[in-house]
């Protein structure tokens, strides 16, 4: 590998070491770890933040590590953002990988592949590993592109992570405009996206990737997505963040890809690919009536396709 990877863990050492594991067989040159601090009300997690850090002390291949640990608990939304700031202040691009998406060893060279077929073109602000299309191959090439920046396992260049908007400062002047109408299409979409923004605007959601999300939307920015599943997600537990509930998004086999990959010869958006995800993965009543009925749900969905 010549790329480097961002490793963001939390307090989790039993997913952390099966993505450990998976970093240790690539072994890329250099290793960047985020990891948020605990939380002074959680009983142990002090001991499983330690226990989860001293895992990246495994490292046995030549590789320069990078650490950026916080010693509070900044929460989802700015432990992730500020840790990504911090590594494409150091990198121009990177694999991203957090400590419950185990990657199939060809994800590595896929992204690198990616990376540099697409590193100066403005149309592509997101590679990602994640396929939710469930057994239906859409294309006959390797990957397809999307609207959607999934990210249980992606990679992006410091000129795209350079467009994040935290503030969303651009969303009030977009939902008054009716952007999200002659985005999505769809009355359900809209209402459903509306809902979203407004709550991780409003602080009621704590999401930095939704607004990763608003921001390549914003940009009519471009998701490589792969025509085969590349992460398996195994962190549908109890101790997780967001993704607490039975799924079935939950350990999606990962599968190998075949190279060598095969380009399509032209950069459109697949239509049905995304009506077929906005139906399966974000489908529903608006976000304020999920709040008040099914709010775990919701939380489960947070991080699905980099919520």
């Amino acid at each position: 590998m010549k790329t480097p990877i961002v490793f963001l863990i939390f307090s989790r050492p039993d997913t952390t070491a099966r993505v450990f594991e998976a970093i240790r067989e690539a072994k890329p040159p250099r290793l960047l770890v985020v990891a948020d601090g605990p939380r002074a009300d959680r009983p142990g997690e002090a001991e499983r933040c330690a226990a989860t850090r001293a895992i990246i002390e495994g490292v046995d291949w030549e590789c320069e590590v990078s650490t950026n640990y916080s010693d509070v608990n900044l929460g989802l939304k700015e432990r992730v953002s500020s840790g990504l700031t911090w590594a494409f202040q150091a990198v121009d691009e990177a694999i991203i990988l957090e400590d419950d998406c185990v990657p199939h060893p060809t994800f590595f060279r896929y992204c690198e592949e990616m990376l540099e077929r697409y590193r100066d073109d403005q149309r592509v602000m997101t590679i990602s590993g994640d396929n939710f299309q469930f057994g239906r191959r859409r294309t006959d090439e390797s990957y397809y592109f999307s609207r959607y920046p999934h990210c249980w396992g992606w990679a992006t260049w410091r000129r795209a992570w350079q467009q994040y908007d935290g503030a969303m400062s651009i969303w009030p002047r977009l939902r008054d405009g009716g952007w999200l109408k002659d985005l999505l299409g769809t009355r359900q979409a809209v209402s459903y996206w509306r809902g979203i923004f407004d709550a991780v605007y409003e602080k009621r959601i704590n999401s930095w990737a939704y607004r990763w999300t608003l921001t390549c939307w914003a940009q009519s920015g471009l998701t490589v997505l792969p025509n085969v599943n590349l992460v398996s997600n195994v962190g549908f537990m109890e101790a997780a963040t967001n993704t607490t509930d039975e799924s079935y998004l939950a350990n999606i086999p990962a599968e190998a890809l075949s190279f060598p990959l095969r380009h399509p010869s032209f950069m459109i958006r697949d239509a049905e690919a995304d009506a077929f995800t906005q139906r399966t993965l974000f489908a529903g009543p608006s976000l304020p009536t999920r709040v008040r009925g099914k709010t775990k749900q919701i939380l489960r969905m947070v991080r699905v396709g980099g919520q």
